[in-house]
């Protein structure tokens, strides 16, 4: 990383958090990927809005993190910026039926916010392992529900630096994607509307769902959830299991032998190991059955 850019951020943002070759192994639930040029970790709007005006400035490749449970970082890292949401994570009341998240608020923590204050809408959430922003882009879900179900409406920063509102209709949701999604817009909050209930209710019916995960997926081995979307008019999973790749391995990765539709670490396993496991899948999946299963990983670096 040019030292003329860190200089530059420093200059405008005094205070901000920046680490030269972060190993991305410890933000990412895979657990796996290499040294990141420049790990930034912005606490305030402004020091987000900085740090991207000067990478952009610099024409300086950066990617933004919620909490690295959708992303694949190549063993060789990348050579660009990392952006973390982390410390951009406060929830509040907007008013009796709506919660305010910032872009790096757990849906988990958003939703037992939700619970706490006895609003119904959100417990389908609270098992995805990652941020309200990441959520957003993808539109993401589980067990009927969905972001696009819950959203008034989302802050970005547009290209040119700018906060703008996007309302639900704007945002455009489909099947793990929105309008956010491969464009240069950066969530920053997202407002959330959600009806009000019975706070035991909402817990019995959190507390159903998170035994339905223990039973159904492999959540004691690092993974990045499901690893494919699903291909209309087919389920990933079964498609991976009929193709006889449960529990196939590649070095330390594996196809879960609990859910096909998962890959895991088994035991260190590199991101080389998941990328060529993720590419055998898809090849065997469509040379039985004619199907192109399409990763729901973003992959980050050169593999």
């Amino acid at each position: 990383m040019n030292q003329d850019i860190i200089d530059a951020i420093r200059q405008i943002a005094p205070g901000l958090e920046l680490n030269k070759n972060e190993k991305m192994s410890r933000h990412t639930t895979f657990k796996t990927g290499g040294p990141v040029s420049l790990f930034i970790r912005p606490a305030n709007l402004d020091e987000l809005k900085g740090a991207i005006s000067i990478l952009r400035r610099a024409e300086t490749p950066y990617f933004i993190l919620g909490n690295g449970s959708n992303l694949l970082v190549s063993d060789k890292g990348f050579d660009g910026a990392i952006i973390s949401t982390d410390k951009l994570a406060d929830i509040h009341l907007e008013d009796e039926n709506k919660i305010y998240a910032e872009a790096g608020a757990m849906n988990s923590r958003i939703a037992a916010f939700a619970r706490d204050n006895s609003l119904t809408g959100f417990e389908f959430a609270a098992g995805i392992p990652g941020t309200i922003g990441g959520a957003m882009i993808m539109n993401a879900g589980a067990y009927d529900g969905e972001m696009k179900l819950v959203t008034k409406e989302v802050r970005a920063l547009s290209p040119q630096g700018e906060v703008i509102r996007l309302d639900n209709n704007s945002l455009q949701f489909g099947y793990r994607t929105s309008a956010l999604k491969g464009k240069e817009f950066v969530v920053v909050s997202a407002l959330l509307e959600l009806e009000k209930g019975d706070k035991e209710a909402i817990t019995s019916r959190m507390q159903e769902l998170a035994l339905k995960r223990k039973d159904k997926q492999p959540l004691e081995y690092p993974s990045a959830g499901s690893t494919f979307k699903r291909p209309e008019g087919y389920f990933a999973g079964k498609l991976i299991e009929d193709a006889g790749l449960r529990g196939y391995s590649v070095g330390g990765a594996q196809v879960s032998e609990k859910h096909c539709g998962f890959v895991i670490n088994k035991g260190n396993a590199t991101s080389s190991d998941i990328y060529k496991l993720i590419c055998d899948v898809q090849k065997k999946v469509y040379d039985d059955f004619g199907v192109k299963l399409e990763p729901e990983v973003i992959m980050l670096g050169k593999f």
